[in-house]
């Protein structure tokens, strides 16, 4: 045992040399106080590292600093306190004092007393932490898994600001808001997974495990359809250079104490010791690599949890040939990993775990990485309970909004703000259209596009059509009316933009087009005998008597008439066509007979002479 201590204890100094050097970034989440007007104002606080917090939404509460068991190290039903809202009341936020004992059985106490969220008072003065779990030794508490409300550490100074308003009978108000607690840029989320294959690290490894098991579905989704990009990450250190010659350093490291990871059971004599863990990651790493170049990375998610299944140290099978039984079950190229993993014996340096050891080191907004299992997403480190929930939440506020996948849209994620009052947004209920959409931070009024022709406008008070075939889709938002089997309408089905009501109507256009009378306004049958007749849209004209109306020219005429100039007109046109056809007769006969007469003279003046014709000589041939 004192060789386990010792050892773990120059291990642990090393790293804390290491840790000198790098940045452990606290994630921070936006606290606003509405009132009282004293305190109003927005205040930083850190976000904890358990429980849910509720990325990209927000949260309204109303104080509440316990009278007795400030410390919330005790159950408050000892002390016959609740704070549990009463129907139509603001969720409560119990101030809680540091110290005493662990964040988390604070907030598993102001749980079960009703609370909304607990709010941790510094005890002292310092830059925010993050309140983590407890070390390994106590983590086997059933209850930590079981923490669902989030929880916030606030410095002293605002926690004693706090208490005194509070104490002052004042009502403070405030709003948690966890919207921008992660960046959200694009359509498109990239996440690391930092984790670790070995499995007898107590109740953060069974965790670890059960949360890749009931994670995989929502990852393989997210990764086969292109919204997400996931890498996983394991964390390795190196053993210092005095003490690579130790057996310490060998059970627990490769390649020449390069890549080293802390006995599975922290105890040498027994069990694997940590260069398995640190080769049984590489293979992790090197799956992920040449699955990754097949186009297929979420084939890890698959092994990882098969060989979580098959391959336990529990029951001795954490080694090389059950690995390989698992990638042959899953089409995957053992060669191929084998070649990425390289001699783990020799004295160089490995690729991927060099790679692995770079990426440990915060970039940016990102911390370094050093708690184990970690999750990044978009750059920043996520804080909260390791539940598939919600971590599916956080990546889900990762989202561009308007831009969230349907798996983050489903019921246990959905705001549904939809379906109240329409969110306040614009709709039409007899067109079944609707401006609100819901997204996972809530909701938006963006005008739709309906059949493929964009509606515009504000998205609150109204929206339109607009472009060709705006007509389709609800009139163009203009007016419309039928009557029998004739048709009005106040839209034209072209680029234009705005209502106008059609001729015979006058109106806005959107909500009204009146009809014309044209017969009142003198604008139709002017003539001095003419009758008018206002109808829907139009108008009709007569003639008193025995009369008959003449459209083009807006004038009556006699029906008799008529029929007597029109008589005599046909006449005319028959005769004229009689004498016509008798004329080109005589023409034709004419003509016919010249031209018999002149082919007869012709004919016989070959054969015998005419009166006018000398006689023929003998000799000639005609």
């Amino acid at each position: 045992m004192r060789e386990k201590l010792g050892f773990l204890g120059i291990l642990w100094l090393f790293l804390m040399f290491n840790s000198s050097f790098g940045r452990f970034v606290v994630e921070k989440n936006s606290l606003k106080v509405t009132s009282p007007e004293s305190l109003k104002g927005v205040y930083e606080c850190s976000i904890g590292n358990f429980g849910v917090p509720q990325y990209g939404g927000t949260l309204i509460g109303t104080v509440v600093y316990p009278k007795a068991n400030q410390k919330a190290c005790k159950t408050f039903s000892d002390f016959d306190l609740s704070f549990k809202s009463k129907p139509g009341g603001l969720p409560t936020f119990l101030l809680v004092d540091r110290g005493d004992c662990f964040f988390t059985l604070k907030a598993w106490n102001a749980q079960n007393a009703g609370a909304a969220a607990v709010l941790v008072a510094d005890d002292r003065i310092e830059p925010l932490i993050t309140m983590d779990t407890p070390e390994e030794e106590s983590a086997s508490a059933d209850y930590l898994q079981k923490i669902t409300i989030p929880s916030a550490l606030v410095t002293k100074d605002f926690g004693g600001k706090i208490k005194k308003a509070l104490s002052n009978g004042e009502m403070i108000n405030i709003n948690l808001d966890w919207r921008e607690s992660l960046p959200h840029p694009d359509e498109c989320v990239e996440y690391e997974f930092w984790t670790n294959s070995n499995d007898e690290c107590g109740p953060k490894c069974d965790s670890q495990i059960d949360f890749v098991k009931e994670f995989k579905g929502a990852a393989q989704i997210l990764e086969r359809k292109g919204y997400t990009q996931f890498i996983p990450h394991y964390i390795t250190w190196y053993c210092p250079d005095a003490f690579i010659l130790s057996k310490q350093c060998k059970s627990q490291c490769i390649n020449h104490g390069r890549y080293c990871a802390p006995d599975p059971e922290q105890d040498f004599s027994t069990g694997y010791d940590g260069k398995d863990v640190v080769v049984q990651n590489l293979r992790q790493a090197c799956l992920f690599k040449v699955a990754n170049e097949s186009g297929k990375p979420w084939v890890w998610w698959d092994y990882v949890t098969d060989f979580a299944i098959r391959c336990p140290m529990k029951e001795k099978k954490y080694t090389k040939e059950c690995a390989d039984q698992v990638i042959k079950s899953l089409g995957l190229d053992i060669k191929k990993i084998d070649e990425c993993i390289g001699d783990t014996e020799a004295d160089v340096e490995n690729p991927v775990l060099k790679d692995e050891q770079d990426a440990q080191i915060g970039k940016g907004s990102r911390g370094d990485v050093t708690i184990l299992p970690t999750l990044v997403i978009n750059n920043r480190q996520y804080r909260g309970k390791l539940d598939k929930g919600a971590v599916l939440k956080a990546i889900c506020s990762g989202f561009q909004e308007t831009t969230e996948p349907a798996i983050c849209l489903n019921g246990d994620m959905e705001t549904n703000e939809c379906l109240e009052n329409n969110g306040g947004c614009w709709q039409d209920k007899t067109a079944n259209i609707t401006a609100c959409k819901d997204t996972f931070r809530g909701r938006v009024c963006e005008c739709p596009v309906v059949q493929g022709v964009k509606l515009v406008g504000d998205g609150y008070s109204h929206c339109e059509a607009s472009g060709a075939l705006r007509c389709e889709i609800n009139n163009g938002g203009c007016w419309k009316d039928t009557r029998g089997s004739q048709t009005y309408s106040a839209c034209i089905d072209d680029h234009s933009k705005g209502c106008k009501c059609p001729p015979g109507f006058k109106g806005d256009g959107v909500k009204t087009c009146e009809d014309v009378d044209e017969c009142k306004e003198k604008t139709a049958c002017q003539c001095a005998d003419c009758k008018c007749k206002n109808t829907w849209g139009s108008f009709e004209c007569g003639c008193s008597g025995n009369l008959l109306y003449i459209q083009e020219h807006d004038t009556c005429i006699s029906k008799d008439v008529k029929s007597e100039v029109s008589w005599s007109f046909i006449w005319v046109i028959i005769l004229g066509l009689a004498a016509t056809g008798a004329a080109g007769y005589a023409v034709y006969k004419y003509r016919i007979q010249r031209y018999m007469d002149s082919e007869i003279r012709a004919i016989m003046a070959q054969y015998m002479p005419l009166d006018n014709q000398g006689e023929v000589p003998n000799n000639v041939i005609p």
